[in-house]
C-alpha cells in the first residue's frame, strides 16, 4: 500500500497491543489478540460467514473487438475528424453525399495503387515491366469496404438508415465508377465469380427385396 492513511493507531491500554485497522475489503477482516495472555496476533478470514462471490474470485477476461470491429472504429474516427478540419467544419446531422463524395477524393492522396491514365504505354497491362509517373489512388475494394464499415457505424451512433449518407445513391454510382476505370486502366476484371453450388446427392435407392420363391415354381 502506498498509502498509510487507511491505517489507525490505538493507545488506549498500555497492555494491549497497538491495533491496525487497514483498509480491506468488507469480506475479509483482521482480529488481533490482547497481549495480556500472549502476544500471538492471529489473522483470521470470515469467508464461512460472508463468502467471497463467484465472479470476484475467477473474472472473465476482457472481451477483445475484432478485427473487423477495430478497422470500422478507426474509420468513423478519421471521418469525424475530417469533419472537424473542413472548412467550414461539418456536424454529422449536415453530412451529405456530396461530402461523403469528398472524403473520398480526399483519401485518395494517401492511396498506394498505380492508375495507369490513358497517355501511358501501360494503361491497361496487369504487370507493367517498368515504373511510370502515373498517378497512386485508392483502390476500389479498399473504398468499398471503407464505405460498408462507415455505413454501419453511422447507424451504431443513432443515425437513421433512411437519412445515411453513406448509403446516398451518388455513392454507389461513384464507386462503380471507380471500379470501372481502374479495371481498365489496369487490365483487371472485377466481375464477380459465381459460387460454385455443391453437388446435389442422389436420392437414396430402395432396398432391393429378394426374389420370390414361388415365381420360379
Amino acid at each position: 500500500m502506498d498509502s498509510l492513511q487507511g491505517f489507525k493507531t490505538s493507545d488506549s491500554s498500555p497492555s494491549s497491543a497497538t491495533i491496525l485497522n487497514p483498509c480491506f475489503p468488507a469480506d475479509l477482516s483482521i482480529a488481533t489478540a490482547s497481549t495480556t495472555v500472549n502476544t500471538t496476533i492471529t489473522m483470521t478470514s470470515n469467508t464461512k460467514a460472508n463468502p467471497l462471490p463467484a465472479a470476484a474470485s475467477s473474472s472473465p477476461p476482457p472481451s477483445t473487438l475484432s478485427r473487423y470491429e477495430n478497422q470500422k472504429r478507426r474509420d468513423w474516427n478519421t471521418f469525424g475528424q475530417y469533419l472537424r478540419n473542413h472548412r467550414p467544419p461539418l456536424s454529422l446531422s449536415r453530412c451529405s453525399g456530396a461530402h461523403v463524395l469528398e472524403f473520398l477524393r480526399y483519401l485518395d492522396q494517401f492511396g498506394k495503387t498505380k492508375v495507369h491514365t490513358q497517355l501511358c504505354p501501360f494503361f491497361g497491362h496487369p504487370n507493367p515491366p517498368a515504373p511510370c509517373p502515373c498517378p497512386l489512388r485508392q483502390a476500389w475494394g479498399s473504398l468499398d469496404a471503407l464505405i460498408g464499415r462507415l455505413r454501419a457505424a453511422y447507424e451504431e451512433h443513432g443515425g437513421k438508415p433512411e437519412a445515411n449518407p453513406f448509403g446516398a445513391r451518388a455513392i454507389r454510382l461513384y464507386l462503380r465508377e471507380v471500379r470501372d476505370s481502374q479495371a481498365k486502366a489496369r487490365g483487371i476484371s472485377y466481375e464477380k465469380k459465381k459460387r460454385k453450388r455443391p453437388p446435389k446427392a442422389p436420392p437414396p435407392q430402395p432396398p432391393s427385396l429378394p426374389p420370390d420363391p414361388n415365381q420360379n415354381q
